[in-house]
């Protein structure tokens, strides 16, 4: 058995902050947006959104699928990941990535806006990654919110592999409601049982197609309830993606960690989650080293300096409970989510033209091509001619630059689509004499009222493993 030394006043004020358990009513499908509809414009800028992610240098790189780690109530990636999960993450192999607000980074307020930063997280880190489908892990509120995202925002679904809730408040909780008389956080009020945030969350189907989700809970976790096996809070059911829900003590019967531990310490949520991201599927817990048991803590925490990180954690918990703004009321939820949605979007460009090109490989072989991702922030479909040209005159008689022959593109509503343009010969004879082309690009894009705009790009592209 695995002994625990707990302060039961920091757990209560845990409990607090986190805010979870029991399950909700389910909600008419019809009442809430249709599972395909394209999801909205992010209303979060883009510094904030780029200023709130953070990876490892080698996310481009790693053959292994990235890993995107989403906090729970009240902390920061950090304060939640940085001495557990994250050193043990890399020392595994794997890329790692954290999402923060940069307003909100304690995660107190509307998880409405909190979802448009993790949709900005899940298309970048997609997009850092050359393409590599998204294994996230998240603890608490940061298990159940990545599943907003892939409910209102469609797109985001193809970007995921894996998700793995640990202590995932994915129906709410029953002990919520007697903390928010009269007042509480908005977070807090979304995580009731009876939240119209879970209703939408939770309506037509709880998994999508190609991602496998697992879920982790403890049947001795006092503020998850009810949670005593695979009806509880924590767990998934319905929708075609594959689901396992792990309880700890379906592996280790003696396993005593509530909730704070199950997300910052604990050995066997380790092994679950670890298994779940390396395997095919969902973790199987027929898997796991019953040797987890005996294990003290899970892999990256300090054995001597742990037990101070986790009473820092605590700590914070106690200060954001005190100082974070509370309201009378949950968020209303918004437009997109109902069933009616938004007031219908523009056909045409606004004022600006919000599309971008950059090169989506900065280094490229002799031969080509040129990779170009084009990204469309507009709320509408637009199409597109991409082409290219040399900066300087190149030709043998000095006269005229060369172009690149023009590419057709198609990109929805707040997406990105990646263009490649063939080099001509004369390219790639001067790529290998001087390791590098810089080039113009333009791209002539077209709205669905038909009125056509230009961006433009100058770039520079480096020869792709060019010897010394």
């Amino acid at each position: 058995m695995r002994r625990r030394r707990d302060n039961q006043m920091l757990l209560g004020l845990w409990l607090l902050a986190m805010m979870l358990g029991g399950p909700v009513a389910s909600a008419s499908a019809s009442e809430y947006a249709p599972i395909d509809r394209p999801g909205p414009a992010l209303t979060v800028s883009d510094p904030k959104l780029r200023a709130s992610l953070s990876c490892s240098d080698d996310v481009a790189t790693n053959p292994r699928p990235p890993v995107l780690m989403l906090p729970a109530t009240t902390v920061t990636a950090a304060e939640n990941y940085s001495w557990n999960w994250i050193p043990a993450l890399r020392a595994q192999g794997f890329a790692v990535c954290t999402s923060d607000q940069v307003d909100d980074p304690q995660n107190m307020g509307d998880m409405q806006t909190r979802a448009e930063y993790l949709v900005y997280a899940l298309r970048r880190v997609h997009e850092l990654s050359g393409g590599k489908r998204i294994s996230i892990i998240g603890h608490s509120q940061g298990g159940q919110i990545m599943r907003w995202p892939l409910r209102f925002w469609p797109d985001t679904r193809a970007m995921v592999g894996d998700v793995v809730g640990m202590a995932a408040t994915n129906h709410g909780s029953d002990i919520v409601p007697a903390m928010c008389v009269p007042t509480c956080s908005p977070a807090l009020w979304q995580q009731r049982s009876d939240s119209q945030w879970y209703k939408a969350l939770n309506s037509g189907q709880e998994s999508f197609a190609g991602i496998d989700y697992t879920e982790i809970y403890s049947r001795t976790d006092e503020f998850v309830q009810p949670n005593l096996d695979d009806t509880g809070s924590s767990s998934l059911h319905g929708g075609p993606g594959r689901i396992s829900n792990i309880a700890l003590q379906d592996i280790c019967p003696a396993d005593t960690s509530e909730h704070l531990r199950i997300g910052t310490t604990d050995p066997v949520a380790w092994a679950i989650g670890l298994d779940a991201i390396t395997h095919d599927g969902p973790a199987d817990e027929h898997r796991i080293d019953l040797a987890v048991c005996q294990q003290p803590r899970m892999p990256g925490v300090d054995p001597v300096t742990g037990e101070a990180s986790f009473a820092a954690a605590a700590a914070v918990v106690m200060r954001e409970l005190a100082t974070a703004p509370k309201v009378a009321a949950e968020p209303v939820l918004r437009c997109y989510a109902t069933a009616t949605g938004c007031p219908t979007t523009a056909s045409a460009f606004g004022a600006r033209t919000l599309v971008t090109l950059a090169l989506a490989a900065t280094r490229i072989p002799a031969k080509g091509p040129v990779k170009v991702r084009v990204a469309n922030r507009n709320d509408l479909q637009i199409t597109g001619k991409l082409s290219g040209r040399t900066v300087n005159r190149r030709s043998v008689s000095r006269q005229r630059r060369i172009r690149l022959q023009a590419r057709i593109f198609r990109v929805p509503a707040h997406a990105t689509t990646t263009v490649k343009l063939k080099l001509p010969n004369a390219l790639r004879r001067l790529l290998k004499r001087n390791a590098k082309l810089t080039l113009r690009l333009t791209a002539s894009v077209k709205d669905p009222a038909g009125n056509t705009r230009t961006a433009n790009k100058r770039v520079t592209a480096q020869l792709k493993n060019k010897r010394r």
